[in-house]
């Protein structure tokens, strides 16, 4: 089901007629489907039953607009900020496969086009697969950016406080640390990130004004409820700030955006929809919403 044909069943839906139990039951399994989740599902539905009553729906395009009214209570959105006068860190998590490196690489490119950052610096923090490394590489290159890395197994923590280090001593302005995302075992990947983001915040403290600290997690928009889950172990591990949703075009449903803000409260920053580096946007509730609903 795509962003499409959830709109479009939604709206074919509502010919059942919004004052019948069987409507109610078939939006559940729609909302289910689409990867919003029981727990939100049954608490938009249920806020749906009171909407419909009280402005007494009586259009397709109506129920768009008040479903589009009651998700948009859910979703949290925001982009971290730039500090003009310290340095500004983005630590990227994100399971393998997630395209968590490629995002990185287009955030390199969003923030010097979009965001006036001259001066960006990639640092790779994957040292478990040396292809990781390889890859942040050859971005680097096509865009110009400069690359902290060391050899393959090296201490993740150790190559992001030397790419901090000779981030400052550039006088850069946005350091864009990859990390590794390997899930087969958490408790390793939890302490990893833990011993990682401790270095970053002692590092950050020896200098003064500190730094503009803000962990980003990558979560894959075809991936369903498993990205939220990704999200607890993430959050629960190092605290996530915020989001990137990647991945997102016809084939994604969209709902887990739903899920995981309202389920942990955290925002989704940025939006990836393609393969070009400039296939990244802020993300935008609104625009989200109205693709999710097919409301053109």
């Amino acid at each position: 089901m795509n962003r499409k044909g959830f709109g479009a069943r939604l709206k074919e839906l509502f010919g059942i007629g919004v004052e019948t139990e069987r409507f109610y039951e078939q939006l559940e399994d729609l909302l289910i489907e689409g990867d919003m989740g029981p727990e939100v599902t049954l608490a938009a539905v249920d806020e749906l039953r009171d909407y419909t009553r009280q402005h007494r729906i009586g259009s397709k395009e109506d129920l768009a607009v008040g479903m589009k009214e009651l998700l948009a209570r859910y979703i949290r959105s925001g982009e971290p900020p730039i500090d003009p006068k310290r340095l500004n860190i983005y630590l990227v998590l994100g399971v393998n496969g997630t395209g968590k490196t490629t995002s990185i690489a287009k955030l390199a490119d969003y923030h010097r086009r979009r965001r006036g950052v001259a001066d960006v610096v990639l640092v790779a923090g994957d040292t478990f697969r040396a292809a990781a490394v390889d890859q942040l590489k050859l971005h680097g290159e096509r865009l110009g950016v400069r690359v902290v890395s060391q050899g393959p197994g090296a201490d993740p923590a150790a190559v992001i406080y030397d790419g901090i280090t000779s981030a400052r001593a550039h006088k850069e302005q946005l350091v864009l640390a990859d990390t590794a995302g390997r899930m087969h075992n958490r408790t390793d990947l939890v302490n990893e990130l833990a011993k990682i983001d401790k270095v970053i915040r002692g590092r950050i403290d020896e200098e003064a004004g500190g730094g503009n600290y803000r962990k980003l997690l990558v979560v894959d928009a075809t991936t369903g409820q498993n990205g939220l889950r990704q999200a607890e172990i993430f959050h629960e591990a190092v605290g996530v700030d915020g989001l990137i949703l990647s991945k997102y075009d016809s084939t994604a449903k969209g709902g887990m955006v739903v899920s995981i803000c309202r389920n942990l409260g955290l925002p989704f920053s940025y939006i990836g929809t393609g393969e070009k580096y400039s296939d990244i946007e802020p993300f935008d509730t609104g625009l989200f919403l109205d693709a999710l609903l097919d409301m053109g």
